[in-house]
């Protein structure tokens, strides 16, 4: 049987490698978004190619960060939210 981690498509209709956003969403810290900037960039060959969207929350307590990623697999994407979902500040990944 094959591999199901060299799998090159997902559900909803991605087929890898594709442009793909990652969003987390916690406090209103600049040092929010180093660390979600940090542990996306950490999977991916080509950090400088990525694009960073910042947002605030309309309260100012919360921003969401988005990076905007050359998705090479299913499994790089499972990696990067995994990690993301363990940082104690991360309210959400979307």
């Amino acid at each position: 049987m094959d591999d199901p981690s060299e799998d090159n498509s997902a559900p909803l209709g991605l087929t890898f490698p594709c442009e793909f956003p990652v969003k987390a969403m916690g406090p209103n810290h600049d040092d929010f978004e180093t660390l979600v900037v940090g542990i996306v960039h950490k999977h991916i060959a080509d950090p400088a190619a990525s694009q960073i969207q910042r947002k605030m929350s309309s309260g100012g307590r919360f921003r969401s960060v988005t990076v905007i990623i050359n998705a090479e697999s299913r499994a790089q994407l499972d990696a990067i939210y995994l990690e993301l979902n363990a940082q104690e500040q991360v309210v959400m990944v979307l």
